[in-house]
């Protein structure tokens, strides 16, 4: 035999009841069964809205029950065809009865445990009279009041079974009993004086397992809107799945944290008999679900995660509790005496402090409480006044094969602390079947996919970008990423998403990803942006692996990576102007990158997508030391230098680097030497030498006039008018057999960089294009140097920088 119970969604409405009558009709086919209902959906929450409203408006509490009631008779006139007017009539007349109850609630001005028992037993009443007598019709089927065969106790909304005559009752009944369907409604019972009770929260999972466990069951079926117990939530994580196999103790530990397709209670009653639960899904039938049983088959040794949020953590602490027996006892005894429900316990060895957790709606109350139960140690500043702290939700991470590996529980707060996750207090039992930590409420969608990424998906990392700046640099990078997309995820098993995107004027974002095939379109139509507000919306997504990247060569732009390191989201940067500030600013954004352990990557600061910063930080944790760097670190003077001659003339030089996207968007940032001084700073600086931009001295070729406009307009007029300096230039050069470069040179501690004759014998000599080369001089290379050489200029090579330092933001 098998009992099979559907809840309030699977009988919600007249098409849910049919697809459950098809399910019952394939299970009978092979066993006799015990159907389950609950009240149609949410009609148990209207029946006792109605019977509050009836205490202060009795035509209020009628209009609610007329919505009931138009529901019940649409599902008879679209369900009961042979048997309509009887079945009409018995639904009316439990629904005078229901209007009776309601107006004598009105009339006395009294609202009992008892009277809202009575209440909201009329929802399994009516479901199960209704879909038995549909069922009667097509099968062999037959109704049965629950009320007659579970007996409990006196206690109305929260009854407690009487197990050794509820057992001979339903054993009496189902022997006697020779139909092979048996229809009855969950969550209701009665007392030994034949008074309505209910079985509280879970009522008719608990009902179906009292049935399953008398008539030692084959098989327990609870039937829902979902296919099984899944690793985590599927409406938080979508990433999550059913679990195919677990054991009652593992079900059981989901369940207090907060899977609801289960109430824990249901467990206890199949447990002891070992009968076997399986979770399925009314709407797809055919999937497997979920099989709760004794002995699953091995799995996954983490099964699932699961939380609850609105939970307060009660903090007793101070020295007068060391080494006194009974603070303990005091303290969840005056809890318990109010009926204030504990989920959570830790305790420090050192017993300085004990730590509760509580719903935050008892928060105040066990405060209070707490304070006056332990008013004189308090006065005598033996203990502390009682903590509280709201706003907080459990985690637990839960597996019954989690004792036999080593290491989950480092690699569960690991991954939650890369991400920003504060845990605020910690508990794991001595079965190492659930290890829970308590975090703030806001960060647990962040942990809970955190940690399902951890330990159930096929190690596909998930990485978040928040992308500002979206030029020639921008542009590319993105058409860069759309093109990667499915290399990434299927090599590097990294899915890269653009959750933000900005430029000076709009910004848009998604949380599923943002489309990178019309992402102008988007952004287009985006909201009014500014560095706050992108801040602000990206700190809100609070997304796991989350990276702001900027591709702006802004200096507020720049002012805002510590805000965002801050919030443990990496940097990844184009812009030179934060690794060139001033040496305070610098060093305190990498000590804050170490200390929230977000990376903070700039590699193309200098040599666009060349390996040139991550060569020089390989050296220096090697153990090398540098002791001289010589350089040609712009692409974009090195082109210009390269292409200028006494049949070009030097504006339009520079204004072709410009066009082709070498130069900065103010040119006169490359040419007057500014942004090579800052690349050999970075150089200088990673090298382990503190030093200043003003430190670095700069022999400019620019006539003065050029130096001083503010605009392009101006600054390339300079240009023109001043040809003739530029000619001479050349022409010095040229006479000596030599080529012009823009070098930078760090040498025992000082910087410099101008334009030099560079001779045919030189390694710099033959730089074509816009390469960069660096020459790094070393404790290794003293006399012949490690040279790193290639492309240092360009949009195409600059994302692909950006792309790599993305990529080592996972490692």
């Amino acid at each position: 035999m098998k009992v099979l119970k559907f809840g309030g969604s699977s009988v919600a409405n007249s098409e849910n009841i049919k697809k459950v009558l098809s399910i019952v009709e394939k299970a009978s086919k092979s066993t006799k069964i015990a159907v389950v209902v609950s009240a149609f959906g949410k009609t148990t929450n209207k029946l006792l809205a109605g019977a509050t409203e009836a205490l202060e408006d009795i035509t209020t509490a009628k209009e609610t029950l007329e919505t009931i009631k138009e529901l019940h008779y649409r599902v008879v006139d679209d369900l009961i065809l042979k048997n309509k007017k009887e079945v009409s009539k018995e639904v009316t007349c439990l629904f005078d009865r229901l209007l009776s109850i309601y107006e004598g609630i009105f009339l006395l001005q009294e609202l009992s445990n008892k009277t809202l028992a009575k209440v909201s037993s009329f929802g399994e009443r009516l479901s199960s009279y209704i879909i038995a007598y549909s069922a009667i019709e097509k099968l062999d089927a037959t109704h049965q009041e629950s009320r007659d065969l579970i007996f409990t106790n006196n206690i109305f909304l929260n009854a407690q079974i009487n197990f050794e005559k509820t057992n001979k009752n339903i054993t009496d009944f189902f022997t006697k009993n020779s139909h092979q369907i048996t229809i009855l409604g969950g969550f209701i019972s009665s007392n030994a004086n034949g008074e309505t009770t209910t079985l509280g929260r879970g009522g008719s999972d608990f009902s179906a397992a009292i049935y399953a466990a008398s008539l030692d069951a084959d098989e327990l079926q609870i039937w829902t809107d979902v296919s099984g117990m899944y690793t985590a939530n599927p409406r938080v994580v979508k990433q999550a799945f059913p679990i195919p196999e677990i054991s009652y103790e593992e079900a059981m530990e989901l369940s207090h944290f907060g899977a609801k397709v289960l109430y824990p209670p249901t467990i206890q009653p199949s447990l002891r008999k070992e009968i076997p639960i399986r979770i399925k899904n009314t709407f797809d039938p055919e999937n497997n679900g979920t099989l709760i049983s004794k002995n699953p088959k091995n799995g996954n040794e983490v099964k699932g995660i699961s939380h609850f949020e609105d939970i307060s953590l009660i903090t007793l602490e101070g020295g007068g509790m060391i080494g006194i027996p009974g603070f303990s006892k005091r303290l969840f005894e005056t809890l318990s005496q109010a009926k204030i429900n504990v989920v959570f316990i830790t305790q420090a060895s050192s017993e300085h402090s004990i730590c509760v957790g509580v719903y935050d709606s008892d928060a105040n109350k066990a405060k209070e409480l707490l304070n006056e139960t332990f008013s004189i140690e308090i006065d005598r500043k033996k203990i502390k006044p009682v903590i509280v702290e709201n706003d907080l939700a459990i985690i637990a991470v839960v597996g019954e094969s989690m004792k036999n590996h080593q290491g989950l529980s480092g690699q569960m707060f690991s991954s939650l602390g890369k991400n920003n996750v504060n845990i605020r207090a910690i508990a794991q039992g001595s079965t190492e079947k659930n290890i829970s930590a308590v975090i703030n409420k806001s960060d647990a969608k962040k942990a809970l996919n955190t940690l399902h990424e951890q330990f159930f998906e096929e190690k596909i990392k998930q990485i978040n970008l928040f992308v500002t700046g979206v030029g020639n640099v921008g542009e590319r990078f993105l058409a860069q990423l759309e093109q990667q997309k499915k290399h990434l995820k299927k090599n590097l098993k990294l899915n890269v998403r653009v959750i933000g995107l900005s430029n000076s004027r709009k910004m848009v974002f998604n949380e599923k990803g943002i489309d990178l095939k019309n992402w102008k379109e988007l952004l287009e139509n985006g909201e009014q942006t500014s560095l706050e507000k992108f801040f602000n919306k990206t700190k809100e997504c609070n997304l796991r692996n989350s990276v702001f990247v900027d591709n702006t060569a802004n200096q507020a732009v720049s002012e805002v990576y510590e805000n965002y390191l801050r919030q443990s989201i990496g940097v990844v940067t184009c812009n030179k102007i934060a690794c060139a500030s001033l040496l305070d600013n610098y060093k305190t954004l990498k000590a804050i990158s170490r200390r929230y352990n977000a990376p903070f990557l700039f590699e193309t600061n200098v040599g666009a997508g060349l390996p040139i910063i991550d060569t020089l930080k390989n050296l220096i944790n090697s153990g090398d030391s540098v002791h001289k760097i010589q350089a040609v670190l712009s692409g974009s003077l090195n082109f210009v230098f390269n292409n200028f001659n006494e049949n070009t003339t030097f504006h339009d030089i520079v204004a072709q680097a410009q066009k082709e996207g070498y130069t900065e968007p103010d040119p006169k940032i490359d040419l007057s030497g500014v942004d090579v001084a800052r690349k050999i700073l970075i150089l200088a600086r990673e090298s382990g030498y503190d030093l200043e931009l003003s430190d670095i001295s700069k022999n400019a070729f620019l006539p003065e006039e050029s130096l001083k406009t503010t605009n392009n307009k101006d600054f390339y007029a300079s240009l023109a008018k001043n040809e003739a300096h530029f000619q001479q230039i050349f022409k010095e050069a040229n006479d000596k057999n030599c080529r012009l470069k823009y070098v930078a040179e760090f040498v025992d501690g000082k910087a410099n960089v101008g334009l030099q004759h560079i001779p045919a014998d030189h390694p710099f000599y033959n730089l074509e294009g816009s390469d960069n080369i660096v020459l790094f001089f070393t404790d290794r290379y003293p006399e012949n140097p490690l040279i790193i050489k290639g492309a240092g200029a360009g949009a195409d090579v600059t994302a692909s920088g950006i792309f790599a330092d993305i990529i080592r933001t996972t490692k």
